[in-house]
């Protein structure tokens, strides 16, 4: 599978310590070698085509497009039970930017 990065996501994971920035690019190296049937990573549907991948407290919202091109459209710290709406508002607003293009 092809992983396309937003900046923001880039950006985002570029901020986090080194363990933890070594954990997210194994957890996508994985993605990229399985695809989405990735053993160990868990995904789960946000909304339509919006889906979220887990890893450790940071979740990754991103759309598949294609047959087999995941993009990463947003990414957060979780801090809370539930993702928070102007999170998922931020992913739904990239992904239709990629989905309308």
């Amino acid at each position: 599978m092809v992983i396309k990065l937003f900046r923001q996501v880039s950006d985002y994971i570029d901020t986090l310590p080194k363990e933890q920035r070594a954990i997210i690019y194994a957890v996508l190296e994985d993605i990229k070698q399985y695809g989405l049937q990735a053993p160990l990573v868990s995904m789960r549907q946000i909304k339509g085509k919006l889906w979220e991948v887990k890893i450790s407290q940071t979740r990754i919202f991103y759309v598949v497009i294609e047959k087999n091109t995941m993009v990463l459209l947003h990414a957060y710290k979780k801090q809370s039970q539930k993702a928070p709406q102007h999170e998922i508002e931020t992913a739904i607003r990239r992904m239709k930017d990629i989905l309308e293009n």
